[in-house]
């Protein structure tokens, strides 16, 4: 048979069809011209409480859905025998068309590269638009193991700062809003020192670089500089922390109030500083030594960050420009460089290295309180906020950050690992996470059968020199969190 006349057959069937289908809904319509009258006529010897005029309302509705439902069909069915009648014409070919068999013929190959194609455009696209941002919302894997070492309980109320000494021996600092300070035997968890010689809040803790001496800053507008001796006891066998409790266990003031008791009732007592810095006209949130440690820094929430010299006691310089309270303070590990921030969601860089020029540079990385900024043993400036984010600047181009992260949570005061350049991240949810310095999670560490803290989690600080314990955290339920954290050695080369 001729080509020309099987199209032109296939064609006529195709117009009989169609007319066919608009005969048998023509043919349709006007049957369901007459059910309406029959349903009433069965309506009127049902009871019901409905008035007639909303029944026959009613059942004129129903019939227009069920025409409409009756034409859908038809349809349906009439495309149905167009694809079966499409897919014999096309059978001797090897191809078939959507509704059919795609198991083979051309058509499948084409569908599944195109698809091939689309998956590929959208992978490709996602990757573009994530590799700018680094968001910890996502799932990932544990890259750390993290395991709880050592709890430091005895204080009376929550502990706002913690640091570990620079010199020997190894010891673990706290300052408290019980108005104390205590240093802690990191192996042992045993107090070995107390320093009550603030009337306020002790808002924040660092250690002399070469010598024995700790630097706290305090509610009471001050700030106090005072030496210690310790000695350490000697270290006992590790008890079990762990029970079996359930997760994220809520504990009230009531149940924390019974750890009282365990305060450290034969722990040495300091009262007197021996120099206290007074110039400020509110409260000393932070205080910071400068590389050599003759020169001390403070911040306070009357706008401004004082410059002391240690051994006169004097003020050197005042460095005012934030519009709100400041909120934290730092000094380079080798420069003479402070960064200090502030309510005002800046952060800000003062340069002490030229004594003619003082310089000082502003950046509004975020959109909240600026909770912290620390600087790294290289050229990085970290800073956390309110505005759940943490950025990582690089000195010589501050225009903008090399790398974001964005959490669930405010961010407090953070810390960077000097040796493996992890960023610790403690929050207000009660939970610290852990990042590398391009903003890749590495780990959370755990909070299951009673491990971890139990409210907000207000500061972090690294311990370079003791493996077992390289890690501490400490927050509002009073007590301070030591850890061992394992980065794998291939983690540590990228």
């Amino acid at each position: 048979m001729p080509v020309e006349s099987g199209n032109s057959a296939a064609a006529r069937q195709v117009k009989q069809k169609r007319k066919s289908h608009s005969l048998s809904i023509r043919r349709t319509n006007s049957t369901e011209q007459d059910r309406p009258g029959m349903q009433r006529d069965m309506l009127e010897g049902q009871d019901s409480k409905l008035p007639m005029a909303l029944r026959s309302n009613l059942l004129d509705l129903f019939g227009q859905i069920e025409r409409e439902f009756e034409n859908l069909y038809i349809e349906n069915l009439e495309l149905r025998r167009e694809i079966e009648s499409l897919n014999e014409r096309l059978s001797g070919e090897g191809q078939t068309v959507d509704g059919g068999d795609l198991s083979k013929g051309a058509l499948k190959t084409k569908a599944s590269h195109s698809t091939s194609q689309l998956s590929q455009k959208l992978k490709t696209t996602y990757k573009a638009s994530t590799s700018k941002i680094v968001s910890s919302f996502k799932a990932t894997t544990s890259r750390a193991v993290c395991q709880l070492v050592k709890e430091y309980v005895g204080h009376r109320d929550g502990i706002w700062d913690l640091a570990v000494t620079r010199v020997q021996p190894l010891v673990l600092g706290t300052a408290s809003a019980d108005h104390c300070s205590m240093l802690w035997s990191i192996e042992t968890g045993k107090c070995l020192l107390k320093y009550a010689g603030h009337a306020g809040s002790v808002n924040s803790i660092k250690f002399h670089p070469t010598e024995q001496m700790a630097l706290t800053a305090s509610g009471d507008q001050t700030a106090h500089i005072w030496r210690y001796m310790v000695q350490l006891p000697l270290p006992q066998p590790p008890a079990d922390i762990s029970a079996s409790l359930d997760d994220d266990v809520d504990f009230s003031d009531k149940d924390e109030a019974d750890g009282e008791a365990e305060g450290p009732n034969e722990c040495p007592t300091i009262r007197i500083a021996t120099t206290t810095l007074k110039s400020h006209q509110g409260v000393v949130i932070a205080a910071d030594w400068l590389v050599g440690g003759k020169q001390v820094v403070t911040a306070s929430w009357d706008r401004a960050a004082n410059l002391y010299d240690v051994e006169t006691s004097e003020l050197v310089h005042t460095l005012t420009g934030h519009d709100q309270e400041l909120t934290h303070c730092c000094t380079h590990p080798t420069q003479r460089l402070v960064v200090t921030s502030s309510r005002d969601t800046t952060f800000r860089l003062w340069d002490f290295r030229d004594p003619s020029i003082h310089s000082v540079n502003v950046f509004q990385g975020h959109t909240d309180t600026v909770t912290s900024a620390v600087f790294t043993v290289g050229d990085n400036v970290v800073s956390g906020s309110d505005d759940r984010t943490v950025k990582v600047w690089d000195l010589k181009n501050m225009r903008s950050p090399i790398a974001t992260i964005r959490t669930d949570s405010a961010v407090n005061r953070i810390s960077v690992s000097a040796n493996q350049r992890i960023i610790a991240l403690p929050h207000d949810n009660r939970q610290v996470r852990l990042f590398d310095m391009n903003g890749v999670r590495l780990a959370r560490l755990p909070r299951s059968n009673r491990q971890g803290h139990r409210r907000m989690v207000c500061c972090s600080a690294w311990n370079e020199e003791n493996q077992a314990c390289n890690l501490f955290t400490c927050g509002f339920d009073r007590q301070a969190i030591g850890w061992n954290i394992n980065i794998p050695a291939l983690l540590q080369e990228k």
